[in-house]
């Protein structure tokens, strides 16, 4: 079943109605990124070279770029084409089969996966249902999840929200997610700022990912 197109929208800026309840700060050294079913399929469903699209890959590409610098793991979520009927559950009452194998189920050009790179096969919406994500943030000494992609307030939201309940600290780019509408959008953002996480602009998360500074010697 293909997906509907989703008229462009202008990308939500942080306000008075999104308000952290925390402070937390990202650390380098605790950190890791998610990059949220940025497949074709999903894709297809806006015109990528208007917001939110537009700004939303620019934005993932940065991060994903900067965490390449400083050796922060980069994780992709990823569903499966021709997923068997047992296997796709009470998704498809909501949203029909789903894609199909082949050029549908890969990543976005700007954001193709390279041999650093995790990937992680997805089946509900929250990129922990069904999947090691738990295990591999532990075996990295990872308790800091960065959440971007696809779409804001279902499987990031989600996303967010189980790594809070998994005592992972989740930041969600404002920035660097997209939606089927600015009023989904925002939904997202005043949720998990309310509820289980941050809530940062990429600028910001970009400024808080920086090298660690080495005291030279006297």
């Amino acid at each position: 079943m293909p997906m509907q197109p989703i008229a462009p929208y202008a990308m939500p800026s942080l306000d008075d109605e999104i308000t952290n309840r925390v402070g937390w700060r990202l650390d380098p050294d605790r950190t890791a990124l998610l990059i949220h079913d940025m497949q074709n399929y999903f894709l297809t469903a806006y015109q990528l070279d208007r917001d939110p699209a537009r700004t939303m890959i620019d934005n993932i590409v940065r991060l994903r770029d900067r965490c390449h610098e400083l050796g922060i793991p980069v994780i992709y979520s990823m569903q499966p084409g021709d997923q068997h009927p047992d296997r796709r559950g009470l998704l498809t009452d909501f949203w029909g089969t789903g894609m199909s194998d082949g050029p549908e189920t890969e990543v976005i050009a700007e954001l193709t996966p390279d041999e650093r790179d995790i990937q992680v096969t997805k089946w509900r919406y929250s990129a922990f249902q069904r999947t090691d994500l738990r295990q591999l943030l532990g075996y990295r000494n990872r308790d800091q999840l960065v959440v971007t992609g696809v779409y804001a307030h279902m499987g990031c939201m989600l996303s967010a929200a189980e790594a809070f309940m998994n005592d992972i600290h989740a930041f969600l780019a404002h920035d660097a997610v997209a939606d089927f509408s600015r009023e989904e959008h925002q939904i997202a953002l005043k949720y998990t700022a309310r509820r289980c996480g941050m809530v940062l602009s990429t600028e910001e998360m970009l400024n808080q990912l920086q090298p660690a500074v080495v005291a030279s010697g006297a």
